[in-house]
């Protein structure tokens, strides 16, 4: 049994990102970028107008004096002739300034005559013009590749005039449950029985990661079955099987997975949930084994799947937001064992500048209601054997939900 952060070291050095694919811009957003994106011009790539208004030559201003209006330039139209002393062009936002320019006299503060303007109110020298190259340079290296999409990227982008960008491959994971007791979502749970919640709460995990599920459906307590699965999961980037990881008589995953050609790294880490876990290889891919119980799998995939998800699709900031918050008294102290890490669910919440938080009252590894009912895991690390109200104590965000506001939050 290994400690979790040594579970985390062995699964990340492991794991590579994965090779780049083209894509649209649109497609791109969220993704990382597997290219550098440089400007190949300026941008703006002319000086122009910040406002509707004349464009003069400041020399030529004072309070009342009245200018030669040569012609109209709107956005997206050259300028056809430059301007001499007494002249002026009106001129739209985003229009190129006409030659002998340097200012634009916004239009509120004109008052045009027949052919000509009025000049109200003079600006200092050079006022609303935006220059050439003000957003950035030709050349200039605007995205560096590892950069994570985001809707100011696809903007810049596209005002790059990129339409497909390099960014590496989403991975394709499959997603199998195990166990003669579980039943799919159109199949009747009668006695015993229970519906397979792993494959799908696992999946969408997998999605919300980034990464792309296959769901394989479910794998009976049979050696030879779990084999022929795990053959069809071949064309995936990555396996997860949930139960049959333990040592009970029917807990086949571990022997299959040296049958499939997978190097086992390591068996069991010094957690609570999610102490039996499996990692092991299949050439580069990575397979991972989950505990059967519905919060120890998610559980564990948080610490071990999500940033290994994370690091295939070149991200660098791979793991959830901690915060530091008070534990309240409502729920009472948390008591924990010494020898392990522990990831109490819990709900935080903002106080004032801080945080403060509560552990849910069901701790059960497979009261899976819990996990709906909590935002965050409370980490308690394993030399110690837990908290009492009023101590300070990390906190794992799952759910960052919270930090949304019903209110603007923006006023005095």
């Amino acid at each position: 049994m290994i400690p979790v952060l040594d579970a985390v070291e062995i699964i990340l050095g492991a794991v590579k990102p994965l090779p780049p694919e083209k894509v649209s811009i649109l497609e791109a957003d969220g993704r990382v970028l597997a290219e550098d994106i440089a400007a190949p011009r300026d941008l703006p790539p002319h000086d122009n107008s910040a406002m509707d208004g004349y464009a003069v030559r400041h020399a030529d201003l004072a309070p009342g004096v009245v200018l030669e209006v040569l012609e109209e330039i709107p956005a997206g139209t050259d300028p056809t002739r430059g301007l001499g002393p007494g002249q002026a062009a009106k001129i739209m936002t985003g229009a190129p300034i006409p030659a002998g320019a340097d200012t634009v006299v916004p239009v509120e503060d004109t008052r045009p005559l027949d052919g000509r303007v009025e000049i109200v109110s003079v600006p200092k020298a050079g006022a609303n013009i935006r220059p050439r190259g003000e957003d950035v340079r030709e050349g200039e290296l605007v995205l560096p590749r590892g950069t994570r999409v985001r809707p100011a990227e696809v903007g810049m982008m596209a005002s790059l005039g990129r339409a497909f960008v390099l960014v590496h491959q989403r991975p394709r994971v499959a997603v199998l449950a195990t166990g003669d007791e579980i039943v799919d979502l159109d199949s009747p749970a009668q006695g015993s029985k229970i519906i397979n919640s792993n494959s799908y709460g696992v999946a969408a995990q997998v999605a919300e990661a980034g990464g792309v599920p296959v769901v394989l459906g479910i794998g009976r307590d049979d050696p030879d079955g779990l084999l022929e699965m795990f053959e069809r999961a071949r064309t995936c980037d990555a396996v997860i099987t949930t139960g049959g990881v333990s040592m009970g008589d029917y807990d086949f995953v571990r022997p299959v997975l040296a049958k499939a050609g997978v190097a086992v790294q390591f068996w069991k880490v010094a957690m609570k949930p999610g102490k039996p876990v499996v990692f092991g290889l299949r050439g580069a891919s990575p397979v991972f084994g989950l505990p059967g119980n519905p919060v120890s799998a998610m559980v564990a995939f948080e610490q071990f799947v999500r940033p290994a998800l994370r690091k295939m699709q070149g991200h660098a900031r791979l793991f959830r937001p901690v915060v530091e918050a008070v534990l309240g008294d409502e729920a009472g102290p948390v008591k924990t064992k010494a020898g392990r890490m522990d990831f109490v669910r819990c709900r935080v919440e903002r106080r004032g500048t801080g945080f403060r938080v509560v552990s849910v009252k069901k701790q059960g590894s497979g009261i899976l209601s819990t996990l709906v009912e909590a935002n965050g895991l409370m980490v308690i690390p394993s030399d110690s054997t837990g908290a009492t109200p009023g101590d300070r104590v990390r906190v794992q965000i799952y759910d960052e939900g919270f930090l949304d506001q019903t209110e603007p939050g923006i006023g005095p």
